[in-house]
């Protein structure tokens, strides 16, 4: 029976573990899935001992993707440009093949919300781990990427560095007051602490909004304060973790799931338990 596992610090709240465990029953594939409590100072130790009891595949959330990238022997392009991997794969040789997909797991969302088209305007919050998991493939989208932080001096570095996979520039506040955006995502963690970006009203007119984060019927920090300032279209990133999920799957086991089903049973069970 092939073995995985995801790792990360902490753990215990992943969906992981159910969502690969659905794929599985989906696809008639026999596996064992856990979840994997990683130590700061001896992750890569322990991730090269799970490969070496046999282990098939392991994804890696935060705060361990950049270490595992480095751990890696090959790497996808989506994850060179990323410079972080969330899913390792056990080649026949030994050696530990690296990818990231967050971003095709996004873009797969989007397509199912069918949100997106070529050359859309987008603005993207945030310039750290998730908004770089998910540029190369917006970008291979062609879409038109405008990214803010409050640090400007971190967006304008990330801009320069994906310049050449496509379209992409920086903004600051008063700057989008006088665009118009089609799409907008957070890809910041503030709805960690119940905190959100502020932005001008007059961006939600016509944007959609994508949030990373998720929780039981799209109550995030972020898309409660949107929907406050008028935004009429908004979705929550649970898609986006089960699409993820469905192409690291298919690059073990060889077969990519179905999203919808599995994304339905997530939302009842989450909604079960909120009662």
């Amino acid at each position: 029976m092939n073995q995985y596992a995801v790792w990360g610090n902490p753990i215990t709240q992943s969906k992981s573990p159910r969502i690969h465990q659905l794929f599985a029953e989906q696809t008639k594939k026999s596996l064992q899935y856990q979840a994997r409590l990683g130590d700061e100072e001896k992750f890569e130790q322990q991730l090269l001992d799970f490969f070496a009891q046999g282990a098939r595949g392991a994804n890696i959330t935060s705060p361990f993707k950049e270490r595992a990238f480095a751990l890696a022997d090959l790497h996808s392009e989506s994850c060179l440009q990323a410079k972080a991997c969330n899913t390792l794969k056990r080649l026949d040789d030994g050696r530990l093949y690296a990818d990231n997909t967050d971003g095709l797991g996004l873009v797969a969302d989007l397509k199912r919300l069918e949100w997106l088209k070529p050359q859309q305007k987008v603005l993207i919050l945030g310039a750290g781990g998730a908004t770089k998991g998910v540029l190369y493939p917006l970008l291979q989208e062609k879409q038109q990427v405008t990214l803010y932080n409050r640090t400007a001096e971190k967006a304008v570095s990330l801009a320069e560095k994906f310049a050449k996979c496509g379209k992409i520039q920086t903004a600051c506040l008063h700057e989008m007051a006088e665009q118009s955006y089609d799409l907008i995502i957070n890809a910041t963690s503030l709805g960690l602490q119940g905190k959100y970006v502020e932005l001008p009203s007059v961006v939600f007119s016509t944007a959609k909004v994508y949030d990373m984060q998720y929780t039981v019927d799209m109550q995030t920090p972020f898309l409660n304060y949107v929907r406050s300032q008028g935004a009429m279209a908004c979705q929550d990133g649970l898609g986006m973790l089960v699409g993820q999920a469905s192409y690291a799957f298919e690059l073990w086991e060889g077969v990519l799931p179905q999203i919808e089903p599995v994304l339905a049973i997530l939302q009842a069970e989450m909604k079960k338990s909120a009662l």
